[in-house]
């Protein structure tokens, strides 16, 4: 049986609603532009054409996440990988959850209910959410605060096309950015309009498939404005689900049949907007995402959705002195209508003040201060009873960090951030390291630091049957050591990383009816990432990366998350000077450990092989030069491969489904501006 009926998923769809200002804007937007000029992306490392660009600028990228300032990545004080926007445009991507699986040391995860789509960093999937990963919209903060740290909606949902590029810190990054970034900072950089673009392409696929998307940027002297929308829906997959024999007479729960005949939807769409004037700016971003929740045995439709806002002022005070004043607003929501029947809404308030100060040639600060407060409601009807989490939470902290080039070849880092939450006792993260480069070709980091996640409102305040919340929490605390090797040469990026992660006041939940949320775990984490880039020529890339990483909790059980032990990661990309573009891009993990109660199918290998085609043909049509037409097509898992994964959390005791077979698109793309 059906575990929603036809009409619960029409007020479902009825619900989305993409930005109509957005899409007249990105209509527009090609009619009022100036002469094309050629932009000059971020940090200087990305050309709009990047046909222009050698190889020593397509490698020698440059970040800023790790520090705030403009850094190497060989320089930079965290071990870092990079999504360049020549990769984008070369294995393409529906989804930034897609994209991401192709980064090194992140794998692909699920969960029974709210965080169906996640991505895990070092093995850490500890949490029945993306709570350990901090997401920055060009570096500003975007949490979900009911539950600690739902990110599926941007995996699902965030405009892909109007990506720069993608920083990945992985480690910890409270001393910059606060709660929750604890295993990884992934920081969303997007396109700056140095000149006028804009462009709009439309795929479809099998059962009504689809992926649209469409962007511009504008400028005209000193104003500026770049917007993005895009819509994901991957056709219905229909599932034969089985429920665990433990789950049928589950007292806390509806009676349930022994199986369910799903169609398993995936559906999102998500905008962003930015607008810079002189020093002022403003973002805003809109991300929602439709699939299936398996609570219990029971099976129902959920939608959550993320409202992120940013105002900016930049100010130069001196030559050596950069200050700049945030105000960002994030409300999340989230909703399912079937069992539990929950209905969240939660939001965070973050205002900060940050300076980038160079004290002399050898020293740089980052220094600054930060007020945050977050609230939120959830009401979950069971059995026709109303219960009630929720309330608010103000909180405070400062930080610094500073490097100084000790020698010319060596630079130190060291940083802190000292926080207050309500009532929780006040707390400091460190962090210290050593950069030595022995030639310009080589890096060797050795890093040390700590983050926190304080504890959410649902693990304060949850007044369920079946779970209650813990007023008396104290932040999770993670102590990681990296050791990392970098080389790099024109046509090469190789890297190696040694990670200890030991997590310590970890929440987790004890007891029966009810069970209750208490800091009582810790797990320690052990690994390693290699990784590497090759450019054979300027049309002709290959990438890999390895994850090996071993983990147990304080009791010695080892194997506690359900991320493998292993993973592999290849691709290859040809792109040719008449336009054509081919990428070719293979995720493989090692088997999940499976569970006791396995009835459902358990993906052994997923092997995720995704191909992106592309082919201009603006010159064989005799278009203007600024004007391009191409036809495309993007295949997602030409293995046709269905995944089903443990379905991780305190009611899950079986595999859920994860990822379809083989799906194929294709279709047009126009753009206007030569990018």
């Amino acid at each position: 049986m059906r575990a929603y009926s036809l009409s619960q998923s029409r007020i479902l769809s009825s619900n989305w609603r993409p930005s109509r200002c957005l899409a007249l804007l990105m209509i527009f937007a090609p009619y009022g532009v100036t002469q094309q000029t050629t932009p000059v992306q971020n940090s200087g490392t990305q050309s709009a054409d990047l046909g222009s660009l050698d190889l020593e600028q397509l490698m020698d990228v440059k970040v800023t996440t790790a520090s705030l300032f403009s850094d190497k990545l060989s320089q930079a004080p965290g071990i870092m990988s990079v999504v360049t926007r020549d990769e984008l445009s070369r294995f393409g991507g529906l989804t930034l959850g897609e994209v991401l699986d192709r980064v090194p040391g992140l794998t692909q995860s699920s969960q029974y209910f709210t965080d169906r789509s996640l991505v895990a960093v070092d093995g850490d999937q500890t949490k029945t959410s993306g709570a350990h990963i901090l997401f920055l919209i060009n570096g500003r903060p975007t949490r979900e605060v009911m539950e600690g740290g739902i990110i599926s909606d941007l995996l699902e949902s965030f405009p892909v096309e109007i990506l720069e590029r993608i920083e990945i810190i992985r480690g910890p990054g409270s001393v910059l950015y606060g709660s929750n970034a604890f295993s990884a900072v992934i920081n969303l950089i997007t396109r700056k309009a140095e000149g006028n673009d804009a462009g709009i392409h439309g795929l479809v696929g099998p059962d009504g498939a689809l992926s649209s998307s469409g962007h511009f940027l504008y400028k005209r002297g000193d104003f500026s404005m770049v917007g993005a929308s895009q819509i994901h829906e991957a056709p219905n997959w229909n599932i034969h689900y089985l429920v665990p024999p433990p789950l049928q007479d589950n007292p806390d729960a509806p009676p349930e049949p022994p199986f369910h005949n799903v169609t398993q939807v995936d559906r999102g769409t998500g905008d962003y907007l930015g607008i810079n004037y002189k020093g002022f700016s403003a973002m805003s971003a809109f991300t929602e995402w439709q699939t299936e929740a398996y609570v219990q045995g029971a099976v129902g439709e959920t939608r959550q959705a993320r409202e992120f806002g940013d105002l900016g002022y930049e100010h130069k005070v001196r030559d050596n002195w950069d200050m700049t004043f945030n105000f960002d607003y994030t409300r999340t929501t989230f909703i399912t209508f079937a069992y539990p029947y929950t209905d969240r809404d939660s939001n965070e308030i973050v205002a900060e003040w940050t300076n980038l100060i160079t004290l002399t040639s050898k020293d740089r600060l980052t220094a600054g201060m930060l007020f945050h407060r977050i609230s939120g409601t959830e009401v979950a009807s069971i059995d026709h009873a109303a219960e009630d989490a929720g309330g608010s939470r103000p909180a405070g902290g400062f930080y610094a960090q500073v490097d100084h080039q000790l020698l010319a070849s060596v630079k130190l880092i060291a940083g802190f951030q000292s926080n207050k939450f309500a009532n929780i006792p006040f707390s400091t993260v460190p962090r210290v390291g050593m950069i030595w480069n022995p030639s310009h070709t080589v890096s060797v980091k050795a890093l040390y630091g700590e983050a926190f996640r304080p504890p959410s409102l649902d693990e304060t305040t949850l007044n369920l049957p079946d779970i209650h919340g813990n007023p008396n929490l104290v932040p999770e605390i993670v102590e990681t050591v990296d050791l990392g090797l970098t080389l790099q040469y024109t046509h090469l990026q190789l890297g190696a990383d040694y990670f200890h992660n030991h997590q310590i006041h970890s929440i987790i939940t004890v007891g029966e009816a009810p069970i209750i949320y208490e800091n009582l775990g810790g797990v320690v984490f052990n690994g390693v990432v290699a990784e590497g880039k090759y450019y054979f020529r300027k049309d002709f890339f290959t990438q890999g990366s390895f994850l090996f990483q071993t983990n147990h909790d304080q009791t010695g059980a080892s194997n506690v998350t359900p991320i493998p032990n292993y993973g592999f990661k290849t691709g290859m990309s040809y792109e040719s000077h008449r336009g054509l573009v081919f990428g070719l891009f293979d995720v493989s993990d090692g088997k999940p450990k499976p569970y006791a109660f396995n009835v459902n199918p358990l993906t052994s290998w997923r092997h995720s092989l995704n191909a992106e085609v592309r082919q201009d043909v603006s010159k064989y049509l005799h278009m203007p030069e600024k004007n391009s037409v191409a036809i495309a097509a993007h295949a997602n898992d030409l293995l046709n491969q269905n995944v089903w994964l443990p379905g991780f959390g305190f009611f899950s005791i079986d595999s859920i489904p994860v990822q379809q077979g083989r799906t194929i698109y294709a279709g047009l793309e126009f753009s206007y501006g030569k990018r």
